[in-house]
């Protein structure tokens, strides 16, 4: 039994992408308060003899990290922060086994938003999308509207770095029917350029590592 640590949209979408049977179990974390969200909500909700699947995605801006906005002027306020400048999107992501065996680690993407008007911004606040995001935006969404370009995983951007997921998973004893690097090329339409160093870093996993999607790097960081 596969159980994932959250009732997010986007996270349960992109898991069944890869054809596993899951139940979502919402965590009560105060994520801003912990240091590992991921590891956090993973630990609220593990049972004995399930396997456990948590993340956490946030940007990072100048080493700084930025959570999700708290209302709609808090929103204008984030992307005008992140306007016309390049940020890290860091998805934490944490698996219990269903022995107890834990694995933690962390994966990177970089996006750069467009110089954003004043307009531009309380526009895209005013459809919505932005107030459960971190960063207060969705590059799935209209929210793709802002971004200049990105680079590295783009499900880790949207909440779950498959690739990597999959051989966490497949670590723990949780088999999926799809392969990352099909179903989301499919589910987004897009050739992903990186898909192959996705998952040689994820065939190379090291509990604790951080590893930049981009990069063809899969020693991880520290």
């Amino acid at each position: 039994m596969l159980r994932l640590a959250s009732s997010s949209p986007r996270r349960i979408q992109l898991l069944r992408l890869l054809l596993i049977p899951f139940e979502s179990t919402a965590a009560n974390v105060d994520e801003p308060s912990v240091v590992a969200p991921a590891r956090a909500k993973a630990e609220a909700v593990a049972r004995s003899g399930e396997v456990t699947l948590a993340a956490d995605t946030e940007i990072e801006l100048d080493g700084e990290r930025v959570g999700k906005p708290t209302d709609e002027s808090h929103a204008v306020a984030l992307l005008a922060t992140l306007s016309g400048r390049e940020h890290d999107v860091r998805t934490e992501v944490a698996v219990v086994a269903a022995n107890g065996s834990r694995r933690h680690f962390a994966v990177r993407s970089r996006v750069a938003m467009r110089e954003l008007s004043l307009r531009q911004i309380e526009r895209y606040v005013g459809t919505g999308e932005p107030l459960d995001k971190a960063g207060g935006y969705a590059i799935q969404g209209e929210g793709r509207r802002l971004i200049e370009s990105f680079d590295g995983c783009l499900a880790n951007i949207v909440g779950l770095p498959l690739c990597h997921t999959y051989f966490a998973l497949r670590r723990a004893g949780v088999v999926p029917r799809a392969r990352p690097e099909v179903v989301c090329q499919e589910h987004f339409d897009f050739a992903c350029p990186v898909w192959r160093a996705a998952q040689r870093q994820g065939r190379a996993l090291r509990d604790g590592a951080e590893y930049r999607s981009w990069s063809e790097d899969v020693a991880g960081l520290e």
